[in-house]
């Protein structure tokens, strides 16, 4: 459908990259979930992942949550112009930020009075524990992941998904697949996950079944080969199956394109 391999939005991770490289071969896959991702590697950009300043990622997926790309971008650009600055620790200026200020900052985002709350809070408690945005960063690429992650869900607002984009984009780990929407629903309906898996579930069965240096991508390739052709509503096998170049390993769970239905594969009759 793109002719560009390169996805029109980088939704990887940061420009210094990291992370190991993968070789994506279809053929070669020991597992249909390992075969999705293979040819993944087909059709989009191949990218390393880590780089990211794991303070301003974390801050980066909070504006996302329940929201766009499109919408949570022009939130982040202008709380970094007003909050951030080159000599400036992001964690101290916004532990010291006005919530109706920061609200009003970044409202493009939805939410914001929620959303401000919580990233004036994740602040505060970073620049306890940690004394700085430098040293939070340094926490997060250097201990343990399983040590990271378990810290991280302790702040306010910071779920699952949150937590691994922030191991994934800033501490570049390997092994990690974090379940957004594109990936919960993707998954159950290829029939690779059980259809009334949580996201949780979700993400145990990827991990245990793609190769940790391929998870990253297969992370973010999903959510664009959710946004291209898995669509929730319509996906692009409902007017042509071959369409899809998951059509002969999907089983379609909860898509019946004889008569158009799309529910979620939660709510699909058993076969």
């Amino acid at each position: 459908m793109n002719d560009d391999q390169e996805p029109s939005v980088n939704i990887s991770g940061g420009e210094t990259g990291g992370g190991t490289a993968a070789e994506f071969d279809p053929a070669t896959a020991d597992t249909r979930a390992e075969r999705v991702v293979d040819r993944l590697g087909e059709l989009y950009w191949e990218k390393s992942y880590g780089g990211q300043d794991a303070f301003t990622c974390l801050v980066r997926t909070i504006l996302s949550q329940n929201t766009s790309d499109k919408a949570s971008q022009p939130a982040h650009d202008s709380l970094v112009d007003r909050y951030g600055g080159e000599s400036t620790d992001l964690a101290e200026s916004l532990a010291n930020a006005e919530q109706s200020a920061l609200a009003e900052t970044i409202s493009s985002a939805g939410l914001y009075n929620q959303k401000s709350e919580m990233i004036i809070g994740a602040a505060e408690e970073i620049l306890e524990e940690f004394g700085s945005a430098a040293a939070f960063d340094d926490f997060v690429r250097n201990e343990k992941p399983e040590a990271v992650r378990e810290r991280l869900l302790e702040i306010h607002g910071v779920g699952p998904k949150t937590a691994d984009c922030v191991l994934l984009f800033a501490g570049g780990r390997g092994g990690v697949f974090p379940v957004d929407t594109h990936v919960h629903r993707i998954y159950r309906r290829l029939g690779i996950a059980p259809a009334d898996a949580d996201h949780e579930e979700v993400r145990a069965v990827l991990e245990r079944e793609i190769p940790a240096a391929k998870c990253g991508f297969g992370h973010t390739a999903s959510i664009q080969f959710g946004r291209e052709y898995c669509t929730a509503r319509k996906p692009v096998c409902l007017e042509d199956p071959d369409a899809c170049p998951m059509a002969d390993v999907c089983e379609q769970v909860g898509v019946y394109p004889e008569t158009g239905e799309v529910v979620d594969p939660a709510d699909a009759p058993e076969s």
